[in-house]
């Protein structure tokens, strides 16, 4: 039998869903799989006044549904598997985003920094949790929490801040993300001390980037001199326009000069493994890794893949609606949030299997068309032929794919 996009993409999602080890009540499973649909193909803003226009379904329902928990992490990573397979090196990626919101009454809503108007913006912020992987150099994501406001934080006492928050949602995952990986791989607003040691007693090694200026010392070499007190614990300071190379380990990087050495962290109060890279056009860059054992190579791709999540919220802001949730409540926020960072796992999915030359909008045309298709069948009350549906779909919307 035949088969449309449409279809495929469906299949997907009820799969995901039969492999999820909570038990669903059919209609939630029903109401989702549509929900999965409705996020890849609404041609405008997703929300609730749209679900209930270009579905079978009521506004209400949507709002309902909305309201329910749903184990995203454990949906997500049917996913990953399925886009990933049993690749052997993956990180844990996270990442804070913007998220434009307007209004007053929305829960912790407020000032975050927006990477792309590189100001603080009033709206709401959300943390991402995903997986990268190295050798395909892409990401899936695995859950998202909004982030608080600044009151909330003021409340749970003096010395709570966003680094306590955050580290308060990876312990909150620990064991599932453990399972996967033990690496978490960060941006330089992470490299704090008290991020990084909190994160390795949570059993994680942390990949991050360091400021330019970081106070570093060589690693002691750990031969004692006899004398009495606390045995040495570095050498001298590091002189980052002047490297000592007897201490350093040569690496050949693309468009520049890199090396790596052991480190003592002032601010960790641990050794680190570095790699700095001095680029073409001047300056340096400072890697760090706190698996001393980990490959130069792996801490210079592990870093820049950390990137691949920035794309998967760009891909949901523009393609599925993760902006254009109008709701005010904190639990259907987060299912918004969620559903649609979900669905462009989907759609990753869908392109690995089937369609690989698609890009995500040219995937969101298509099953947009023959989703639009199907609804004028369906409402015209011709009697529905499956095999000449599908040759007539792709007639008319082959150009998506010729367009690739």
């Amino acid at each position: 039998m035949n088969k449309t996009a449409l279809d495929q993409y469906e299949e997907i999602v009820t799969d995901a869903l039969k492999s999820c080890p909570a038990k669903l009540r059919k209609s939630f499973k029903t109401a989702f799989i549509q929900l999965m649909i409705l996020y890849m193909v609404l041609p405008r803003k997703i929300n609730f006044t749209q679900m209930g226009r270009y579905s079978y379904s009521s506004e209400q329902r949507f709002r309902q549904l909305f309201e329910r928990e749903f184990d995203w992490m454990q949906f997500n990573l049917l996913l990953m598997r399925q886009r990933f397979g049993e690749s052997v090196r993956k990180a844990i990626v996270i990442d804070a985003s913007y998220i434009s919101k307007s209004g007053k009454k929305t829960p912790y809503i407020g000032k975050f920094w927006s990477g792309c108007a590189s100001a603080m913006k009033r709206g709401l912020e959300i943390l991402g949790i995903g997986i990268i992987d190295i050798d395909s150099r892409d990401c899936m994501m695995l859950r998202a929490e909004q982030t608080p406001d600044k009151a909330y934080l003021e409340k749970q006492g003096k010395d709570y801040n966003l680094v306590d928050w955050y580290l308060d949602v990876l312990r909150k995952y620990k064991d599932r993300l453990l399972g996967i990986t033990r690496y978490v791989v960060a941006d330089a607003w992470f490299s704090k001390a008290k991020f990084v040691n909190e994160a390795c007693l949570l059993g994680f090694h942390v990949i991050s980037r360091l400021r330019d200026d970081a106070a570093l010392w060589y690693s002691h070499d750990g031969v004692r001199t006899g004398r009495r007190g606390r045995p040495r614990v570095k050498g001298e300071k590091i002189d980052f326009e002047k490297l000592d190379l007897q201490h350093c380990e040569i690496l050949d990087i693309e468009g520049g000069r890199g090396y790596s050495v052991k480190a003592y962290s002032k601010a960790m109060k641990r050794n680190i493994k570095v790699v700095v890279h001095y680029p073409e056009s001047g300056g340096h860059k400072i890697y760090f890794s706190t698996d001393l054992d980990m490959s130069d190579k792996d801490i210079i791709e592990y870093y820049r893949t950390r990137f691949q999540i920035e794309f998967c919220f760009r891909d949901s802001k523009q393609f599925t609606g993760l902006n254009d949730c109008q709701a005010r409540d904190l639990r259907k926020l987060d299912f918004a949030f969620n559903a649609s960072l979900a669905s462009v796992n989907i759609a990753k999915v869908i392109r690995k299997r089937y369609y690989p030359s698609l890009s995500i909008g040219l995937l969101k045309t298509y099953l947009s068309s023959i989703y639009m298709l199907k609804r004028i069948f369906s409402m015209s009350g011709l009697k529905t032929n499956r095999t000449f549906n599908t040759k007539l779909i792709k007639e008319l919307f082959g150009i998506v794919t010729e367009a690739a």
